[in-house]
């Protein structure tokens, strides 16, 4: 079938698109350290992907709270802010787009990064997970999650605004707009799942409670930064990380709703891209299409011809792609050119490391 509605361009928010791809995000453990600051080798990294239609950048933490993993970007020092100049400056030169997401992880989180020694969460409740933790010695492991401590309404409060302090220090650092990661089991989906959030107060019980921390969140950074600079990620279907919870899709749609109100640009669907994985219904396609008219963003296992038909059906507007960018920086013009595609290499460059398997992968060559 026909593909070229991946390459028509379209006004997302306040900004127009060259084409209907989108780089997803994707953790790449590269920062300087100490302080968590992005380089130059970012820069490159990025800029060699901008003819997608928009980056969404890796995840990005609010606060030092927010950490969870090592060496992952923050957005809440001014070293740290002057560090993704560079990435949104080199994006602009090469005439791309660039959204960062903003990342508080809660519980999925390890007490190294921690001064008390505990990750918070809407409940003390362990997530049977782990996090990819650098030791001492250099080498980064996947280490279990600890049991974390209930964050207090004051707490709650702190961080929405920690967030709306994020989305204003993007803005200050070049980006384009904000996404927040709201998906995946990360602290938003714990106070959207039962299955995470055992709270009594305002913000546990009831849907509506549940959907409360991310609509609080939502409307200060729409406030502070302007509603069509907002994008949401969201997991409705995937239950890893104790995320099952028969109430999580009428949830999401609730939230839908009142997004829908407020007047954010796009809601992005991260999909599970396993092979036995649960898939996302029509039904759900269908309702989400009709509580939200702002653009919806899909990233899962898709292809070029199966993005493009959910496109045509009016069921998304756009595809991310996150693996294919890493061995493909120029991804559109060879799905475009219907080229050949480059493969990862060596899975031991993806967290961490230098150049290697991060911006040596080559554009195509006739």
């Amino acid at each position: 079938m026909s593909i070229e509605s991946l390459f028509e361009a379209k006004t997302l928010g306040g900004m127009v698109t060259q084409n209907r791809i989108v780089m997803a995000p994707m953790t790449r453990s590269r920062t300087a350290q100490p302080g968590d600051i992005p380089t130059e080798l970012m820069a490159t990294y990025y800029a060699q992907r901008a003819t997608a239609g928009l980056i969404i950048s890796e995840a990005t933490q609010i606060s030092a709270q927010g950490k969870g993993y090592s060496f992952t970007p923050g957005i809440y020092t001014q070293e740290q802010i002057e560090g993704w100049k560079q990435v949104t400056q080199a994006v602009h030169k090469e005439g791309g787009k660039i959204f960062l997401q903003l990342w508080h992880v809660g519980r999925m989180s390890h007490s190294s990064f921690h001064h008390d020694g505990t990750p918070v969460a809407p409940s003390a409740l362990a997530p049977d997970a782990q996090v990819w933790v650098v030791g001492d010695d250099g080498e980064g492991r996947m280490l279990d999650c600890p049991t974390p401590r209930a964050l207090s309404v004051k707490e709650i409060k702190e961080i929405v605004n920690d967030y709306k302090q994020a989305a204003i220090n993007a803005i200050e650092a070049g980006f384009d707009g904000v996404e927040i990661h709201g998906g995946n089991g990360y602290l938003i989906d714990q106070f959207l799942r039962r299955s995470a959030n055992k709270r009594t107060d305002e913000y546990g019980g009831s849907q509506e409670n549940r959907i409360r921390f991310a609509c609080e969140i939502i409307g200060a950074i729409s406030n502070a930064i302007g509603a069509h600079k907002v994008g949401i990620r969201l997991a409705p279907f995937i239950t890893q990380r104790g995320m099952g919870d028969s109430e999580a899709i009428d949830t999401i749609l609730l939230a839908a709703k009142q997004f829908e109100q407020i007047g954010i640009a796009y809601i992005h669907l991260a999909e599970a891209d396993w092979d036995d994985a649960p898939s996302v219904t029509p039904e759900f396609r269908a309702a989400l299409r009709q509580y939200f008219s702002g653009a919806i963003i899909v990233a899962g296992n898709y292809t070029e011809h199966s993005g493009a038909q959910l496109i045509e059906q009016g069921l998304a507007d756009y595809i991310a792609f996150g693996r294919r960018f890493i061995a493909n920086p120029d991804l559109p013009y060879r799905i475009q050119e219907q080229l050949p595609l480059n493969t990862i290499t060596d899975g031991s460059t993806l967290f961490g490391g230098t150049a290697k398997g991060y911006t040596d992968y080559p554009a195509y060559q006739k």
